[in-house]
């Protein structure tokens, strides 16, 4: 290396050293990442000078049940644990909480696995697992920097954290140090907006701008505070991240078939790259990083700090629904259950052109019957007449389906609640209708995902039925189609499968804690034998990768699409030697499973 550098001019020679001494620090002698069983975990003084750096001492997560121990005296709230386990935003409080139980634990090669049980009576010692170490409570700008360049310098396993939503795992990482963004709470309402180098007459009236921090349930309210409607996600109680994972992977929306995606709705990214430089990234600005943000993935070019949307008029909405119920005479699966849901998924296309989105879910209807559909929907900025003339076909076609059924031959269909009515506010209906519950989280699961796009609803919605009916644990997201198509698939980093897509599909699988790895193992094979499925009924249809599997084999292509490459390039311009790297993510290819090491080429 030397002699290279000897070689060259001295107006070159700093600059050039330097970079690659960076470089090989950053990498490590064997190419590995920093963790916390390793020699070269910085020391208690490193750490100390750190906090010193910081608004907030640093934070020591611990797994979520933690507190329940020692058995004999435990250590916290027990009480508070055991109550509030399945409650999101309690969950997104706790440093240490990932949403899904499962992604808090770490399996051994021997098939040991460490994780820390609620349920305490199975006798199992609590650990660690995956749950990062220490790390940065940020709460400012300064303190995203100070943790960032922290990580770099001490070539550490990173991972950032804002509420541990994720199925990747993203949120997490075994020996790991973490830059926690959930407290950075700042919302403005911008009467008007400029993007950092825009025009001075290019100007977004009613922007907000959202901090890392900041969950749907409180940019919902402050939005509607100001009398606009915001595009974001719905979950119960409104836990998810508003400014993180949930716009960079893509974010879908029930308000998507008329406003479009996440991505499509942002003005402006603020972030913290490798560098630990923060930049504003825009249509103007750093515009390939913002072309990568919008659908290049959560946790890989940088952290996010803040994020301005555009949002929309307060109006009124018009909700739909279309419950059902289904008895049959016989096991497996009702035929009429398989017409039912050809038929929502033919006409699909036709609801989101409307302007329709929504939520389809697969479950017991009653005890002792079978699995029947419920359909819930939003049609905004629609007059009631213009909504019926997309919705009532639906439930004249069921209702249709239902006349002809038999208990006997096929199963018998029933419409338990079909209707539609205006609401004040798309806000008004979410807390009426979605946001009213907290039990949603607090499981161990393992989802798949696809997009099913038009092409295929409109020509062969009955085999699509057929195949989805077969995977357990079934959703449908009608969040694709309308706007959401009428944007060039080029337009962001996003996978161009959405604009081709109608629905969102999922399926999943559970286990009870204490679990042996060796049946968690035949849950994942099951898992990855029904991935191969959906990808045979469409093939590259794509998936949004903030609702998918870790076990996709050709993740680039499933995620992200022809845009990987490009991806990939931005990635190297601003992360040039991976400090921020997720399973799954870009990049991620090029590193062991655990993300420690890189792969030898």
């Amino acid at each position: 290396m030397f002699r290279l550098v000897a070689r060259i001019t001295m107006l070159s020679w700093v600059p050039l050293l330097t970079r690659l001494v960076a470089l090989a620090s950053s990498t490590g002698s064997h190419g590995c990442k920093c963790i916390s069983t390793d020699d070269c975990w910085p020391d208690a003084s490193a750490f100390a000078k750190l906090a010193s750096e910081v608004s907030q001492p640093l934070v020591q997560p611990f797994p979520t049940a933690s507190a329940c121990y020692p058995v004999s005296d435990p250590s916290g709230n027990c009480t508070e644990v055991q109550t509030l386990w399945g409650d999101g935003n309690w969950r997104s409080n706790q440093a240490g909480s990932m949403q899904e139980s499962n992604y808090e634990t770490f399996t051994f090669d021997n098939g040991t696995i460490s994780a820390c049980y609620r349920d305490t009576a199975l006798g199992v010692p609590c650990e660690q697992g995956s749950v990062p170490v220490i790390g940065v409570d940020a709460r400012t700008l300064e303190d995203v920097q100070a943790g960032v360049k922290f990580a770099r310098v001490h070539n550490l396993r990173l991972v950032v954290k804002n509420t541990g939503h994720d199925f990747l795992g993203r949120s997490a990482g075994r020996g790991s140090f973490v830059i926690w963004t959930h407290h950075m709470k700042n919302i403005t309402v911008h009467d008007t907006f400029t993007p950092f180098g825009g025009r001075k007459n290019e100007k977004y009236s009613q922007a907000i701008t959202l901090g890392a921090g900041v969950q749907w349930h409180e940019a919902y309210d402050a939005a509607n505070g100001a009398n606009r409607t915001l595009v974001g996600g719905l979950s119960a109680g409104g836990s998810v991240g508003a400014a993180g994972g949930w716009l960079l992977g893509g974010g879908h929306s029930a308000l998507s078939p008329t406003y479009g995606l996440g991505v499509d709705n942002v003005l402006e990214i603020s972030i913290v790259v490798a560098s630990g430089e923060h930049i504003k990234a825009n249509s103007h600005k750093n515009t390939d990083l913002f072309w990568a943000l919008r659908g290049g993935g959560g946790g890989t070019y940088g952290i996010v700090t803040s994020v301005t949307y555009r949002t929309h008029p307060l109006q009124q909405v018009i909700a739909g629904f279309l419950t059902t119920s289904i008895k049959s005479s016989t096991p497996g699966t009702p035929p009429i259950l398989v017409k039912l849901i050809s038929e929502f998924f033919r006409m699909s296309p036709n609801l989101s052109d409307a302007g329709w989105g929504g939520y389809g879910l697969m479950a017991p209807s009653a005890p002792g019957e079978s699995l029947a559909m419920q359909f819930v929907a939003i049609a905004p900025n629609s007059s009631w007449s213009a909504a019926n003339d997309s919705f009532l076909p639906l439930i004249a076609n069921v209702a249709s389906l239902a006349a002809n059924s038999s208990i006997d031959d096929g199963g018998l269909l029933n419409i338990t609640f079909a209707s539609t009515f205006p609401v004040e506010s798309f806000h008004a209906w979410l807390t009426q209708f979605i946001d009213s519950g907290t039990a949603e989280t607090g499981g161990n699961v393992m989802i798949g995902s696809r997009l099913l796009p038009k092409a295929l609803l409109d020509v062969n919605s009955t085999r699509a039925a057929e195949t989805w009916l077969g995977l357990p644990g079934i959703t449908f997201h009608l969040v694709a189609g309308g706007a959401v198509s009428k944007t060039d698939p080029d337009a962001t980093g996003l996978n161009p499968a959405w604009r081709k897509g109608v629905l969102h599909a999922a399926f999943g699988s559970g286990w009870p804690e204490g679990t042996s790895s060796a049946d968690i193992e035949q849950i994942a094979n099951g898992i990855k034998q029904n991935l191969t499925l959906i990808e045979n009924l469409s093939p590259n249809a794509g998936a949004y990768l903030n609702e998918a599997s870790l076990f996709e084999t050709d993740f680039q292509q499933t995620f992200f699409g022809n845009h990987y490459h490009k991806l990939k390039a931005i990635k190297k311009r601003y992360d040039p030697t991976d400090l921020f790297i997720v399973p799954k993510g870009v990049g991620s290819e090029d590193w062991d499973e655990q993300l420690h090491c890189r792969r030898r080429k």
